[in-house]
């Protein structure tokens, strides 16, 4: 059986941790060249130890994104995959939030995407079948959680760019989508406890929480030639988790 990512050339913004790195996994696994960006040079140099290219990368510098997505398309010889990834998950009460906040959040996980998005746009175009995918979430498009009112903005946002960008960049054969994940066995969602990943594993009508790899496996169709006529969708990624209207309605399933 053919690789379904075969002659594909990736990046994936913030693919050192997390999800991100559960989704370059993938995406190598299925037969695609794989670049990842990192905060950090420590992430990248974890990156590289597990045999993946990587480059520190702060996606709210545009100048930065554009320098990244050069040496990725001089390195792999093009681009035609964009996981744009690359996001933050603080706490902060809607009574309690400072423009300061608002400002650090907004900027890596909307004007992050928009930027990576933009530098990658003249090299997904060459490639004349460019895929573009945008880790979103349930938070704010579907549901809500306390202590995430400025995320769950910012990643509406991110649906309503995947909505316009995709037609602004049909006629250049570039697909943009989005996945939407529910709560996945993260580092991060491991610092919250025991305790909140057992209660949220009982709010998930299949059981059990997803690993990074299960968003991953997702991006990789999006990415594919199979998803060639999907665009400006956003594919949930949660277990269930956002079906019943109660947990009652669990009790009695």
């Amino acid at each position: 059986m053919a690789e379904l990512l075969a002659g594909r050339t990736a990046l994936v913004t913030g693919g050192t941790l997390g999800i991100g790195h559960g989704i370059a996994q993938t995406l190598q696994r299925h037969g695609a060249q794989v670049v990842v960006t990192g905060l950090t040079e420590q992430e990248c140099d974890d990156a590289r130890a597990r045999g993946t290219a990587a480059h520190v990368l702060d996606v709210r510098d545009a100048d930065a994104c554009r320098e990244v997505v050069a040496r990725v398309v001089e390195d792999l010889g093009g681009l035609s995959v964009l996981a744009a990834n690359a996001g933050v998950y603080p706490q902060a009460r809607v009574a309690d939030m400072t423009d300061t906040d608002v400002d650090g959040i907004v900027g890596v996980n909307l004007k992050g995407t928009i930027h990576a998005v933009q530098a990658a746009l003249p090299a997904l175009t060459a490639s004349g079948r460019g895929r573009v995918v945008v880790t979103s979430s349930i938070t704010g498009n579907i549901t809500g959680y306390p202590g995430w009112a400025h995320y769950g903005a910012t990643k509406a946002a991110q649906m309503g760019f995947v909505r316009t960008a995709a037609i602004e960049l049909a006629r250049a054969e570039i697909t943009v989508n989005a996945v939407l994940p529910g709560n996945v066995l993260t580092p991060g969602l491991r610092a919250l406890g025991e305790e909140y990943m057992a209660r949220m594993a009982r709010s998930v009508p299949l059981g059990f929480l997803a690993e990074p790899e299960d968003v991953g496996e997702v991006v990789a169709f999006l990415a594919s030639d199979g998803a060639r006529y999907v665009t400006g969708q956003g594919i949930v990624v949660d277990g269930g988790q956002v079906l019943p209207e109660s947990p009652e309605a669990l009790a009695e399933a």
